[in-house]
Formats: structure tokens, C-alpha cells, sequence
């Protein structure tokens, strides 16, 4: 059971094309004058910045997160052409990142072998005889990056969080969300049709005939459904609980006979355990159903499918293209696919993060920074601490144990404590199919080594460039990756006002992750244990309750609604975290009120901090792919959702009863 509360998720492959940059942490051009900041206040905060700045043709979201993504991605380009020359002198995880960005560069090259590359993974696939040959396939391609049917990995132990176990959870799917394979709405109909197309145009260019591939395109929607049916979905997720079945082999081979278990395991090079992580146990009686019921070919085509997909940005210029006329053309309504110099940058980010990050965080993090970072989060535990004890709704008992579970938390900020050197692993500058199936291996081999081994606190699930920062509940920490510690984040050149409503905020919405809805449920040590009083948990959900349908009546897109219920850790964490920063900010200024600058009082920039890290312009097709998959709210939903709870942005901008950001009765949680 994987649980990780993430500030945003960026898009998939929607990196932009315009050159990178400065941005400062606060904008005073960003502003709409036009607009009055008491009835919207994320299009006076961010209109005329999203009236300059429109999505970029290879983009399907342009905003500040992306900006400041693509300008990580231009220091990480420098980094890589440097070293992706074969000359002498290089230092071993300069030539393993040089080579592999070298050989994903040789676009002439992979484009000459075509599938060449992946024939002999799909000669193995076609090779299997009997149903009982499929799971020495499957654990093969789960080791070469592929994941049909489920996800195996390795992670805490939910209820012994010091000790990692193995991980088995739902997956299997093409599509964004189980909800996509059954709503029958006009579109939803209309995208399965263009899914099936799409995967019959991949099968044909992998040389399945074009009859043969139509036919496959349909089995492996029908075994996707199945699978779809059987997932557990998004809402239910947040419950901890329901994603916790501790079992022996031999209860889970109890639950089918599909895929021979202990096999898989060993092909896989699993160590051995004596009991797993099962974290929807019906999904798991499902993929044994779909292997015992539908025909071998049938399930053939899917395994072929399954590598199709996951290895398609390692193969030829067609393959690439169709992949990106589905996902994101169709799917997420961007207009071209991004050069390929970028995507090369974020595959080597993605399957080699220590060797790009360490470089990465020598260049742009300095230690000034580091300090500021390290101080405001501090500070802002602080002002949590004298939130709990002064909460009315919220025993003592209770209390208590809240401060502890604070008091423990570890804060990663900006650099790992150790990194990979990645030196087992074989880069070539000519087999660019090759490089990413071994980066695939070491990676699997370095997760299921940790089965059974006590959790590793320090242990990154992002790389240091990520725009981004997350809590782990297990693990009880907040992490915050170099990338996201820059402007207009953090900016050592800007007033404390501006720095505590940006990245202030987000460090409170990463504390505040750990008292939500699902981190609540999890005590100081990270186990999942009930530790509140049901008096404490009843008044909880009453709070939460008002931020349900708060975030539930905003509309996404069209008839689109938010689902209040799928957002609300995220809506809890903005409303929390902005409260805690703007009371360490008010601490930290000690009763003395600064002058104006740009014409805006302290509590105005703070304000205005907050607002202009969302800016952002989104494609519809993009956001009705967020409404139904993605636990945050839209950036102006997140900007006005809170700030219209806060008596004190109120008072910052004189607004009054009855205006749009003055909500009655508001919502508060923390």
C-alpha cells in the first residue's frame, strides 16, 4: 500500500516549448486591476498573467508549476549535453547519464530498428504454449518495466511501519480511471472507441495484421473492463483501511489460481516472505477469473499490448507519435508533441533521478536558501503546535497525541542523505531500448531488495528536479525536492510576506497532509491505528463534511462538477496550510506591520503569494481528465476555495458580507 499526499501532479508528457523565464516569487503584472479581489480573487491575482501567458501548442496545462518545471528542465539539459559526449575524463555516473540521454538523442538510430528492439519480447510472448506459461511472462515483463494485470512493489508495512513488505495492488489498466471503461455518457463512449482505435494502430505497427490487431484491440478492452470493474476507486482509496490485507502465500493462492504466485515472485527475484500486502483482495479474484475465461490469444494480445505501451518512448518516431495522439491529443487536448531533446531530459530524470539530481542540487540550491527553507519550516510546526492546543473541538487526549505524532515528523528538504551511482547497471549509446529495459531492472531489483528489511526513513519518492513535495504517512515526513525551492516558490531576494504565502503554504499543506482525512488515521511512528477519541473523529468529519461540499459545488468544466469527496485531503491541507503559514508569518513579524511595497500591505502580499503559485490555463480535455482522476482541486478552485474561509484575507482586503470571498458559514478543519 503505496499513500503519498503530493502538493500537485504535473501532466503526462506536456512539457512546454517556450524557452525559460525569470520568474519572481510575486508579480505585480500578473495582476487584473480590473478585477475586484473580493469577488474573485484568483482572476485578480492571476488574470492578466493568464491573459499573457496561453497554453503552449505542446502543452495541454500552462501555469507556474510548469514554467518553473521547464526551467529545471533547461539546467538539466546543459547538465546532460556536457556530459553526453564520449570523451575521456568523464566519472562513471557522468558517463551512465551522458550515454543513456546520448542514446535516447540518436533519434536516427532508434528510428532506423523500429520495433527491431522489442521483437524479442514479443517473440517470448508469442511463445507461450499453455496458460500456465503466463506467469514466467508476466514476471518478465514486470521486470522490464511493464505492468499487465496488477502492481508489485515493496513499501512500509501499514500497521508495522518500520519493517517493508511486499506490496500487491490493482492496475492492468490503459486508461486514466476505472470510471473511464463504464460511464455512458456521449464522450466517455466516444473515447473507448478511440482507445480501441489507438490500440489497434499500436498492435499494427508492432506487425500484428491489420485484421488480427482489430480483433486484439477488442479482447483487450473486454479484459481491461473486467479489471476496471473489479478496481476499487478513487474515493474508497482514501480509506487506509480498506487498502490493508495482510495474508500468508497461501491465503492469496487461496484467492485463485490465475497466476502461480510463488512463481512469480522468484522470476521476479523477489526475496522470499512469509506474508504480502494484498490491497484490494476482490481485484486480485478478478485477474484470476479473467486468465481462467478468456482464450490464451486473447490474453496474448494483452501482454502484447502491455509492452506496446510501456515501451513505446523507447522506439521508433511512429510509435511515439501515435502514443501522443492518443494520450496527449485526444485524451489531454495538446496540439504537438514536445521536441525530443525534453523528452529525453525527463526519461533520464526518470529512470536515472540520483545521477541528474545530485548535479541538480549543487547548481541551483544554495545554502542560504537551504537555511531559510529549514527556519520557516520550523516556524511553521510551531505555529501547528499552537493550533492543536487551541483547537475548541479537539480533547485534550487527543490533543496530546497530535503534538506528539507533530513532534515526530522528519523533514526532507532539498537534497538526499545518500545517492545511486547506478554502477551495476549497462548504458549503451546505441541501444537506446536496451538502456531503458536495464534502468527498469535495477530499479525493480532495488525495490524488492527492501522486502523484509527495516523502512528507510531517508528514502526519496521523487527526484530532487520535481516540481512538487509530498508527506508520507508510513514514514512520517514531509519532503521537498530542490525543484519546487525556487522562485516563485521561494526567492532569497524576496520579503518574508510573499516567501510565507508561497512556499509557506506549501510546507503547511504538507504538515497539514498528516491530520487529514487519511493521514489522521496514522499515528506519530506511521502505523495505521486509530488514536482519537470518537467524539474527536465524529467532530472531524463534521468539519471535513463543510469542505465536501464546498469543493463539490465548484465546476471543473462544462457539467463537470468537483468531486468534494476524491479532493478533500488536498482541500484540507490548502485551507490548513494557509491559516498556519499566515500565523507564522504574523510571529515572525512580531507585531511590527513593513511598508508597503508595490503598494500592497504584508498581509495583502501574502495573500497575493498564494494566489499567483496557481496561475495556471488548462485545455477541457485536460480538465475533465483532472475532475475525475485527481485528488486536487484546480488552481483557482485551490486559490479562492481558501482564502474565502479566512476572516484575515478578508480583513486584508476589505471585503465585505455577502461577497463571493466572504463565505458564510466558512469552513475550518485546522
Amino acid at each position: 500500500m503505496k499513500t503519498l499526499f503530493a502538493l500537485c501532479l504535473l501532466s503526462f508528457s506536456v512539457w512546454g516549448q517556450t524557452s525559460p523565464m525569470s520568474a519572481p516569487g510575486f508579480d505585480p503584472s500578473a495582476i487584473d486591476r480590473k478585477a475586484d479581489p473580493c469577488v474573485d480573487f484568483y482572476q485578480y491575482a492571476c488574470g492578466a498573467w493568464m491573459a499573457a501567458n496561453p497554453i503552449p501548442s505542446d502543452q495541454s496545462r500552462w501555469g507556474r508549476f510548469d514554467a518553473l518545471a521547464e526551467r529545471n528542465r533547461e539546467i538539466l539539459h546543459k547538465m546532460l549535453e556536457e556530459v553526453s559526449a564520449a570523451r575521456a575524463g568523464r566519472s562513471g555516473i557522468e558517463q551512465k547519464m551522458g550515454d543513456y540521454y546520448a542514446a535516447c538523442m540518436d533519434e536516427t538510430t532508434v528510428d532506423a530498428k523500429g520495433a527491431a528492439p522489442m521483437k524479442p519480447d514479443l517473440d517470448r510472448i508469442a511463445a507461450i504454449r499453455n496458460k500456465e506459461g503466463i506467469t514466467d511472462v508476466v514476471a518478465y515483463l514486470f521486470r522490464n518495466g511493464a505492468n499487465p494485470f496488477f502492481r508489485f512493489a515493496s513499501g512500509p508495512d501499514a500497521k508495522n511501519s518500520s519493517q517493508v513488505i511486499a506490496d500487491l495492488d490493482q492496475g492492468g489498466l490503459g486508461l486514466p480511471d476505472r470510471d473511464y471503461y463504464s460511464k455512458t455518457d456521449e464522450k466517455s463512449v466516444e473515447l473507448r472507441k478511440q482507445y480501441v482505435a489507438h490500440v489497434q494502430k499500436m498492435l499494427e505497427l508492432a506487425g500484428v495484421g491489420a485484421d488480427a490487431a482489430a480483433k486484439q484491440a477488442q479482447a483487450v478492452m473486454a479484459i481491461e473492463t473486467e479489471l476496471a470493474k473489479a478496481s476499487l476507486d478513487r474515493v474508497a482509496r482514501r480509506d487506509p483501511e480498506k487498502l490493508y490485507h495482510k495474508m500468508t502465500l497461501k491465503e492469496l493462492d487461496a484467492l485463485g489460481t490465475g497466476i502461480a504466485w510463488a512463481k512469480f515472485f522468484k522470476g521476479l527475484g523477489a526475496p522470499k516472505f512469509p506474508s504480502l500486502n494484498v490491497d484490494v483482495p476482490e481485484f486480485v479474484r478478478a485477474v484470476n477469473g479473467v486468465i481462467s475465461s478468456h482464450s490464451l490469444d486473447d490474453l496474448k494480445a494483452y501482454l502484447t499490448w502491455n509492452l506496446v505501451r510501456d515501451s513505446a518512448t523507447a522506439l521508433s518516431k511512429p510509435f511515439q507519435e501515435e502514443a501522443f495522439n492518443f494520450f496527449g491529443k485526444t485524451l489531454r487536448g495538446a496540439k504537438e508533441m514536445r521536441v525530443r531533446w525534453k523528452r529525453c531530459v525527463e526519461l533520464t530524470d526518470q529512470q536515472l533521478p540520483d545521477a541528474l539530481g545530485r548535479k541538480f542540487v549543487e547548481t541551483t540550491l544554495g545554502a542560504e536558501g537551504m537555511r531559510r527553507t529549514h527556519e520557516m519550516v520550523g516556524e511553521i510546526e510551531e505555529a501547528m503546535a499552537g493550533d492543536l492546543q487551541s483547537l475548541a473541538w479537539m480533547t485534550p487526549a487527543t490533543q496530546q497525541q497530535a503534538l506528539v505524532k507533530l513532534r515526530a515528523v522528519l523533514n526532507k528538504i532539498g537534497t538526499n542523505d545518500k545517492w545511486e551511482t547506478y554502477s551495476t547497471i549497462k548504458i549503451s549509446r546505441d541501444d537506446f531500448y536496451g538502456n531503458t529495459g536495464r534502468a527498469s531492472q535495477y530499479e525493480i531489483r532495488r525495490t524488492l531488495a527492501r522486502i523484509g528489511k527495516p523502512t528507510d526513513k531517508a528514502l526519496w519518492e521523487m527526484s530532487q528536479p520535481t516540481v512538487n513535495a509530498y508527506y508520507d504517512p508510513v514514514r512520517n515526513n514531509i519532503n521537498f525536492p530542490a525543484g519546487i525551492l525556487q522562485p516563485p516558490f521561494y526567492d532569497n531576494q524576496m520579503d518574508d510576506a510573499v516567501n510565507y504565502g508561497a512556499i509557506g503554504s506549501v510546507i503547511g499543506h504538507e504538515l497539514t497532509h498528516g491530520f487529514d482525512d487519511e493521514g489522521r488515521q496514522f499515528d506519530a511512528q506511521g502505523n495505521l491505528r486509530d488514536w482519537w477519541t470518537e467524539a474527536d473523529a465524529k467532530a472531524f468529519t463534521e468539519r471535513a463534511d463543510c469542505l465536501v461540499g464546498q469543493y463539490g459545488g465548484y465546476t471543473a468544466v462544462e457539467n463537470i462538477k468537483l468531486n468534494g469527496k476524491l479532493t478533500l485531503g488536498e482541500n484540507t491541507a490548502d485551507n490548513g496550510g494557509l491559516r498556519l503559514a499566515y500565523m507564522a508569518l504574523i510571529e515572525k513579524l512580531g507585531g511590527k506591520e513593513p511598508p508597503l511595497k508595490d503598494g500592497f500591505t504584508a498581509a495583502q502580499r501574502f495573500f497575493l503569494g498564494w494566489g499567483q503559485i496557481w496561475c495556471q490555463n488548462v485545455t477541457p480535455e485536460t480538465a475533465r481528465l483532472r475532475a475525475q482522476t485527481d485528488p486536487h482541486s484546480p488552481g483557482g478552485f485551490r486559490v479562492v476555495g481558501a482564502v474565502s474561509n479566512m476572516p484575515e484575507f478578508q480583513k486584508a482586503f476589505a471585503c465585505k458580507v455577502g461577497q463571493p470571498m466572504v463565505r458564510a458559514p466558512a469552513c475550518r478543519v485546522w
